[in-house]
């Protein structure tokens, strides 16, 4: 790391201040951040309106993450071949395009379709604005403060995307939102042709040399897996000949883009990148973090909608809680962990434990009458403990040498982004399916011609109590598996070492003091 001079921004045209400069470009990234494929806000809006099933939508809210995520390993590549103004129109062009084919089909395979292309060119956007402020944001490009930044946007701007959606389509339609979305992309693309110029501070760099049938058997790959978690409990997982066929499928897929890895020049991500311990560990801990978190996009819809009655908006006004989280998460690892340089170890501790709060509180609360201000702790340290971990294991990844630094990135964003919440929901799903069958089966029995419930209320209404209470029965007690598979968890990591402990170099004041102890120390000794 070291000083550079004077941040500047030459893309932008000389009349704006350059105080300016660097709020125009964080306004186009929010706007670029609002837009995207579908919106899983509005999915129940989504199924009523173009009698989809809600599997449907959440495969292509998914397959727009997976695009961004794929794009990770060519942004460079894509930087040094066009300049802003070229990539940010090119980027307002295809994602109003995008919007408006979600609008008007109602096919799937386009919608799926559709959504990842959105996602792409949803990340390239993003990363030319974030690219282009990153020395204002760090000077001395602490990569640790810039993805301090990049959390406290991104997951943000999730939360808000979301409270946009719920009440675009609560008071309007939810084909509005897309609306809005295309209004603020064509107000960014008039800003860009008027404030930017086609500025280039290096020579053209052509794209010759990318493995982009590597990127598409990668994407291929990971859509396959998504089919597979977010359709499986719909066809019955492998009873289903979708089923089968999906996991066939994307295993050949992967064994093959595997092999090419391992002989062309330049694959997508080489195989390389995955032996080191960075990548592969933290890949392996956000499979385990996502499925502790997975009863954030389950149980608390199930509770609030299902048995606490709460409508679309008062479920979704929670992200408000969520984004004070997200800030206050972002604010104390910059502190602590940017600037202080606490260790990754800590830091990681006290993220797992946030989110082992977050299903204690869950497990201990869970009731009928539960208020709408309990979830509020719960929400806040489960967003709270996540944006820790995650800045610290994307900061983690600096280790990787720079060659492999993207792919690096694009290795640990699938589970992050593309298919880590999506098995999660899958396996905890499947299992309150399971459990709560077995517990409406025990409970039941009690139900006899002795018993004076019987008689006293209609057949409906006993069997729709005994299925309530059997499902919050089942919801309290994965809240206990999962908490003391985080605790195990937290136990083994606290135990081991972390190999995420940075190794910090001795200051060579210190190692002189140091070497003069130990002689005066040796000759005391003689």
């Amino acid at each position: 790391m070291h000083e550079s001079g004077p941040f500047t921004l030459p893309a932008i045209r000389d009349f704006v201040p350059e105080k300016w400069k660097p709020w125009i470009m964080i306004a186009i990234v929010i706007v670029f951040q609002l837009s995207g494929g579908v919106y899983l806000a509005s999915v129940a809006e989504m199924v009523g309106s173009l009698a989809l099933l809600h599997e449907d939508i959440m495969m292509a809210g998914y397959a727009s993450l997976v695009g961004m995520s794929l794009t990770f390993a060519i942004m460079f590549r894509l930087k040094f071949r066009f300049n802003s103004k070229v990539s940010l129109l090119t980027c307002c062009i295809v994602l109003i395009v995008c919007n408006l084919i979600c609008i008007h089909t109602s096919s799937v395979p386009l919608l799926v379709a559709t959504s990842f292309v959105a996602g792409i060119f949803r990340m390239w956007g993003t990363f030319e604005c974030n690219s282009s402020i990153q020395l204002w944001l760090t000077p001395k490009r602490d990569l640790s403060v810039f993805f301090c930044y990049i959390y406290l946007l991104v997951n943000g701007a999730i939360q808000v995307t979301g409270l946009t959606a719920v009440y675009t389509a609560f008071f309007t339609k939810w084909e509005y939102m897309h609306w809005l979305v295309i209004g603020l992309l064509l107000l960014v693309m008039l800003a860009v042709s008027i404030l930017f110029r086609s500025y280039r501070s290096m020579r053209k760099l052509p794209l010759f040399g990318i493995d982009w049938l590597g990127g598409l058997m990668w994407g291929i790959t990971i859509l396959c897996i998504l089919f597979v978690c977010v359709y499986g409990e719909h066809y019955d997982w492998y009873e289903s000949i979708y089923i089968k066929a999906a996991t066939v499928g994307g295993l050949v897929v992967l064994t093959l883009n595997l092999w090419r890895a391992s002989f062309i020049r330049h694959p997508y991500i080489a195989l390389g990148t995955w032996r080191f311990k960075m990548v592969y560990l933290t890949f392996a801990l956000l499979i385990v973090i996502d499925l502790l978190l997975a009863p954030s996009h389950l149980f608390e819809h199930i509770l609030m909608e299902s048995i606490l009655g709460y409508d679309a908006l008062h479920v979704n006004s929670l992200n408000w809680t969520a984004i004070l989280g997200t800030a206050t998460g972002a604010l104390f690892t910059y502190q602590l962990f940017a600037l202080r340089k606490w260790r990754y170890k800590t830091m990681t501790v006290i993220g797992f434990a946030c989110i082992l709060g977050y299903l204690a509180i869950s497990y201990f609360t869970i009731d009928y009458n539960l208020p709408k201000q309990a979830f509020i702790l719960p929400v806040f340290l489960r967003s709270f403990g996540y944006v820790i971990i995650a800045i610290c294991f994307l900061t983690s990844l600096t280790r990787v040498p720079f060659q492999n630094f993207f792919q690096a990135v694009t290795i640990q964003s699938f589970v992050s982004a593309a298919f880590g919440a999506a098995l999660g929901d899958s396996i905890v799903g499947h299992t309150l399916q399971v459990v709560t069958k077995k517990n409406a089966m025990l409970l039941g029995a009690a139900f006899d011609h002795v018993n004076p419930a019987s008689y006293k209320l209609p057949a409906g209404a006993l069997y729709g109590a005994l299925q309530q209470h059997a499902l919050l029965i089942s919801m309290k007690e994965l809240y206990g598996w999962l908490l003391m598979i985080g605790l195990f968890c937290l136990f083994v990591f606290m135990v081991k070492e972390s190999s995420l402990r940075p190794k910090y170099a001795i200051h060579p004041k210190f190692r002189t003091i140091r070497r003069a102890i130990k002689h005066e120390l040796r000759e005391d000794a003689e």
